[in-house]
């Protein structure tokens, strides 16, 4: 199982409950894979539960290989990216020019 980015939308006491629960019957029968931008140690408010978050970290950490990335984030170096390049090739509209005031007859 792949579960991407843990943490990044608040989880309910009971979707916390359910995941601790989900985690607990694969441990050691079955391989997942974790993405989080959260660190361990702010585990405890993702989840509502500082004990729960700790027995999950056990569980998970337990028999695993943990691949720490930092740096800024590929997604948003793209779009800056991707923003210069529309920038830079997008041409101001031309200003319109004004027609002479009419003339009463």
């Amino acid at each position: 199982m792949i579960i991407d980015e843990i943490g990044y939308l608040p989880i309910s006491r009971t979707g916390a409950m359910l995941f601790f629960q989900l985690m607990s019957r694969r441990y050691e029968h079955a391989s997942t894979i974790l993405t989080s931008n959260k660190p361990f140690d702010e585990w405890g408010e993702v989840f509502g539960d500082e004990v729960m978050a700790a027995a999950l970290i056990d569980r998970l950490v337990h028999h695993c290989h943990i691949v720490n990335i930092r740096g800024n984030s590929y997604r948003m170096r793209q779009h800056r990216e991707l923003a210069t390049r529309l920038a830079s090739t997008i041409q101001p509209p031309p200003t319109p020019r004004r027609r002479p005031a009419r003339q009463e007859t």
